[in-house]
C-alpha cells in the first residue's frame, strides 16, 4: 500500500496523562479516511504530532514521505479544531496572504480567490473585514485557505463544528470534490454519522488507543446486525406476531419503527418476503451497523449494560456540544 501518513509505536502524555498510547496507522495515499471517537480519545493531539506541532514521546511518524509534516508543509492543508482569522484583514486579502505562504502563484490568484468564496456560499465578501464575518461564515473562509493551494494531503479536524445544516452539505461536497481531484484526506470527528456519510476508510480510537482500523465495506460485512427495519402500514399492526416466524428471532421498537432481528443463517430476502405477506408495509430495509453502535460494542464489551448507556450519552452530548459551538 503506497500511504501518505504513517504512524508506528507513538505514544504522547501530557503529566500522568497518556493521550495516545502505542498507536499504529497507515493511511493510504488517495484515499478519504474518517479519524473518529468521543471527545478527549486523542484524535487533536494524533493530528498535531502528525503536523509535527506536538512531538511523540515514543515512536515514529512520516508524512508523504518525509520525516516531519515540515518537510512537507506546502503540500498540506490542514483546517485545525481551534479556528482562527486575522480579524482585521479584509477577506480577500486574508485568503490571499495563506495562499501565498503556500506558494501559490500570483497569477489569477485573485479570481481563483472569488470563484473558491462563491463555492462556499460566500460570493463578493472579499472586501470585507474578517471581524464582519459570523462563526459560519469564519469557517468557510478557512476551509477556502486551506485548499486553494490544491494540497496532496487534506487535515480536517473537526470541519463541521457548529455549522447548520446547509452549511454542512455544502463542506461535504466541497470535501468529496477534493477527494475526486486526487487529494487524500484524514477526517477527524467526533459525529460518527458524518464519517459513514463521507469517508472510505474508518480508525477508531478511544483512551488513545486504536481500536478499529476497517474499510467501511468490511465493517459493514463484519459488523452485519443480520436485521431489518420494518414500519408496518397501520401503526397499530400486531408486529410482535412476527416473531412467530422460523427466521426471526426478536421484534423490539427502532428509532420510530421496528428492529426485526434474524437467526443465524436466515435469508433476508425470504424473511421480507414472509413479512410483507403477514403484515403490510410503508417501509422495510435491511438495517445497516451504525458506527455508533459498533464503537460501543467494541468498548463496553464486558461492561455493564448500565456503562453501555453512558457511553452512548457521552456521545450524544458531545454531538449536541459540537453543534452549539
Amino acid at each position: 500500500m503506497d500511504t501518505a501518513i504513517e504512524i508506528r509505536g507513538v505514544r504522547k502524555t501530557f503529566g500522568d496523562t497518556v493521550a495516545v498510547d502505542d498507536l499504529t496507522l497507515d493511511i493510504e495515499k488517495g484515499g478519504i479516511c474518517g479519524f473518529i471517537g468521543p471527545n478527549g480519545a486523542g484524535k487533536t493531539t494524533t493530528i498535531r504530532m502528525i503536523m509535527s506541532i506536538l512531538f511523540p514521546d515514543a515512536g515514529r511518524l512520516s508524512v508523504l514521505g518525509r520525516p516531519s509534516a515540515l518537510d512537507a508543509k506546502d503540500q498540506i492543508g490542514y483546517l485545525p479544531e481551534e479556528r482562527g482569522v486575522y480579524k482585521k484583514m479584509k477577506v480577500g486579502a486574508f485568503v490571499k496572504y495563506m495562499a501565498q505562504l503556500k506558494g501559490v502563484d500570483d497569477v489569477n490568484l485573485d479570481s481563483r480567490i472569488s470563484e473558491a468564496l462563491e463555492r462556499v456560499g460566500l460570493p463578493g465578501i472579499e472586501r470585507k473585514r474578517c471581524d464582519e464575518l459570523s462563526k459560519g461564515m469564519s469557517q468557510k473562509v478557512q476551509f477556502v485557505t486551506t485548499i486553494l493551494h490544491q494540497p496532496d494531503l487534506l487535515i480536517l479536524d473537526e470541519p463541521f463544528s457548529g455549522l447548520d445544516p446547509v452549511s454542512m452539505r455544502s463542506l461535504r461536497d466541497l470535501i468529496l470534490s477534493e477527494h475526486e481531484r486526487g487529494a487524500t484526506i484524514l477526517f477527524s470527528t467526533h459525529v460518527m454519522p458524518q464519517a459513514e456519510e463521507i469517508c472510505e476508510h474508518v480508525v477508531m480510537i478511544y483512551q488513545g488507543r486504536k481500536v478499529l482500523d476497517e474499510s467501511i465495506g468490511s465493517i459493514r460485512r463484519q459488523y452485519d446486525p443480520r436485521a431489518l427495519l420494518f414500519e408496518p402500514l397501520d401503526p397499530d399492526a400486531a408486529v410482535g406476531s412476527l416473531e412467530s416466524l422460523d427466521s426471526v428471532e426478536q421484534v423490539r421498537p427502532k428509532d420510530g419503527a421496528w428492529e426485526v432481528r434474524l437467526t443465524d443463517g436466515s435469508d433476508p430476502s425470504r424473511t421480507m418476503r414472509q413479512i410483507l405477506d403477514t403484515i403490510p408495509a410503508a417501509r422495510i430495509e435491511l438495517s445497516r451497523p451504525r458506527l455508533e453502535d459498533i464503537f460501543i460494542k467494541l468498548v463496553a464489551e464486558g461492561s455493564s449494560t448500565a456503562d453501555e448507556e453512558r457511553l452512548r450519552a457521552e456521545l450524544q452530548q458531545a454531538d449536541i456540544d459540537g453543534a452549539a459551538s
